[in-house]
């Protein structure tokens, strides 16, 4: 395994702000990173209801979105 992907095993998604248009994470390293909703099909034809229906994983490595059946994970949000 390199050192970029063992260094994002090692980070996880504390928490999750969602909105409209944006997904902030913050991570276990004390970044909030922001992605927009749009780069994900699924998301973007969800209701704000069903964007702040989700489940950050026990490990913190990605999130669940079970009204639309939609994940990612933490690389969504780290650019190695």
């Amino acid at each position: 395994m390199n050192q970029t992907a063992k260094k994002i095993e090692e980070l996880s998604i504390v928490s999750l702000t969602v909105d409209e248009d944006s997904l902030t994470a913050t991570i276990s390293d004390g970044r909030r990173v922001s992605i927009p909703v749009a780069w994900f099909p699924r998301l973007e034809s969800a209701t704000l209801d069903q964007l702040k229906h989700f489940e950050i994983s026990p490990s913190g490595y990605g999130i669940h979105w079970p009204d639309v059946d939609e994940d990612i994970s933490i690389k969504a949000f780290i650019n190695p």
